[in-house]
């Protein structure tokens, strides 16, 4: 189990360094366009959700392709791996690194929220939820794992990214070292323990793998 995990983990830490060098080149256009931070917002609040969708995907999908669980197990699997870690990479990580910064910024869980979606007049609650669901059926009937983590491996560090745009007031430019670990910190601890580690520790029984 855990050489199948490391292996995992090496496969996509390069991948997430170079998510996170895109992260870093989108502040700075941010920063120098000086694009207003309702715009990044709308982006997060855009990017979480379908962040959410493959985070649930590939969860599903890896838990799935090693063992035959009961269907409510991979439910809660699915969910938990998603909107919980989701939340921690998108949201918590990046308020944690604003507070260590010393800089202003506020603190936002998106799963729980009740404001309307602007546009939409979803909840966000709502939203968020129902995109965690989304991911789970799709992640049940098609055991694909790659596509779907690498997709989630740059949502999550663009949402990163624009949590901090969005919610946080700073001079960005001399702090883009700090960001950078931060948003890989960000992408490669929760995300590959949502996609890869946590629905392995389910698994228990060997089974050949079903989807690539």
């Amino acid at each position: 189990m855990l050489k199948r995990i490391a292996i995992e983990l090496k496969e996509h830490t390069l991948f997430t360094a170079t998510g996170t060098v895109t992260g870093i080149i989108i502040m700075v256009i941010i920063v120098l366009g000086n694009i207003p931070s309702s715009v990044s917002q709308a982006t997060f609040y855009t990017l979480h959700p379908i962040h959410v969708i493959l985070s649930a995907m590939a969860t599903t999908a890896m838990h799935r392709k090693y063992s035959q669980s009961k269907i409510w197990t991979v439910i809660l699997i699915g969910y938990a791996g998603s909107i919980g870690i989701a939340t921690l990479s998108d949201a918590v990580i990046p308020y944690l690194g604003g507070v260590l910064l010393n800089i202003e910024i506020g603190f936002h869980i998106p799963f729980i929220e009740t404001e309307k979606m602007p546009v939409i007049g979803i909840a966000k609650w709502q939203l968020i939820n129902s995109a965690a669901l989304i991911g789970i059926i799709l992640g049940y009937w098609k055991r694909v794992t790659k596509f779907p983590h690498y997709g989630h491996v740059l949502l999550s560090t663009w949402a990163s990214l624009f949590y901090f745009t969005a919610f946080g007031i700073a001079q960005w430019i001399p702090l883009l070292g700090f960001v950078f670990l931060f948003l890989f910190l960000a992408v490669l601890i929760p995300c590959c323990l949502s996609d890869i580690v946590f629905p392995l520790l389910f698994t228990r029984e060997e089974q050949s793998p079903a989807g690539q």
